[in-house]
């Protein structure tokens, strides 16, 4: 296996828990959780796995800049924004909403850590004034380095490749099958597609016997299914002899997305409920939230098996819960 420059920052490994209280209300399987919150960097979260190579990369490039974009209330960009300012690196944000009056949850973090905030209203012009943004980057002498949305890179899925294989050597796997402990899904929300590229490599790589299903954030099935094969077998590459993935091989649902991105539905509230009457533990409205409603729903339709185990990866996201827009929703 190749060598790849890789920063150490995140708090690894993160736990794995028993969520009892939440499977016996739901009459259903057995259900953990992968504490991907609690991945340490500005308030943790599934990015910083990624930053971890992201930022290396970076570094060997000579890069002075980190510039990256997303919502306004985008998970991804804080965790960039705390890790440039980490490094010492400038960091450029280019996020689609309308800027408020007092900025709050994500976008106040932003600008704790420094970064320059570029707000502009409409989604559709936020990958041109990005690459505006990092060409002018170029050209003022800034040495830019692009995070691509969610990190979602060959890169940038190699931390979840590598998390696939701290999963492994953790109770209850370590070295088990799904039958003896290690859970027969793994449950998560994917949008980008970097966290699930990573964990379809991770399988494969070392050897997860259960299945990796995304629950969509806003993505369809087969556009995950094509993108998510593809970023998988590229960032093979990086790890040494190139894997072929199919798109076959992707296991995501999108039946819970049709609301739109960041619209809190009774589901995404019910599940945001659930899990912090329930087991004290908090998720985000737009990703946890929907990724744990969908898991719930299926529960509930029988779509797994009462004697099965479920690994909820929890990817964080949590400071969500505080903007204004989502505060007196939940």
């Amino acid at each position: 296996m190749n060598t790849i420059p890789r920063l150490n920052f995140a708090h690894l490994p993160t736990p794995i828990e028993e969520l009892p209280r939440l499977s016996d209300l739901l009459a259903g399987p057995r259900i953990l959780v992968k504490r991907d919150d609690q991945t340490g960097l500005a308030f943790g979260g599934n990015k910083t796995r990624k930053l971890e190579f992201l930022v290396a990369e970076a570094q060997t490039q000579g890069a002075r800049t980190l510039i990256s974009g997303g919502a306004l209330q985008s998970n991804h960009c804080r965790q960039t924004a705390a890790a440039a300012a980490k490094y010492g690196l400038d960091c450029v944000l280019v996020l689609n909403g309308e800027m408020p009056d007092k900025p709050s949850a994500n976008l106040l973090l932003d600008q704790l850590f420094g970064a320059e905030v570029i707000a502009i209203p409409d989604r559709k012009e936020r990958d041109r004034v990005l690459q505006e943004t990092f060409d002018k980057a170029v050209t003022d002498g800034r040495k830019p380095y692009l995070v691509p949305y969610g990190g979602s890179s060959p890169t940038g899925a190699l931390g979840y490749a590598f998390a696939m294989e701290e999963l492994m050597k953790q109770k209850p796997c370590e070295g088990s099958q799904p039958s003896q402990g290690c859970p027969d899904y793994i449950i998560f929300g994917t949008s980008s597609g970097g966290t699930h590229a990573g964990l379809v490599l991770g399988q494969r790589v070392f050897g997860f016997k259960g299945k990796v299903l995304g629950i969509s954030i806003d993505e369809s099935e087969e556009w995950l299914k094509s993108h998510v094969s593809k970023l998988a077998s590229d960032a093979s590459e990086r790890l040494g002899e190139r894997i072929e993935f199919e798109s076959a091989e992707v296991l995501a649902n999108a039946d819970y997305c049709k609301a739109g991105y960041g619209v809190l539905t009774e589901a995404e509230r019910e599940a945001v409920n659930l899990f912090a009457k329930y087991e004290g533990l908090l998720l985000d409205p737009v990703y946890t939230g929907r990724a744990a409603a969908g898991m719930i729903d299926l529960i509930r339709k029988g779509f797994f098996k009462k004697d099965e185990t479920i690994l909820f990866w929890h990817t964080g996201g949590q400071p969500a819960l505080f903007a204004e827009k989502y505060v007196n929703k939940v």
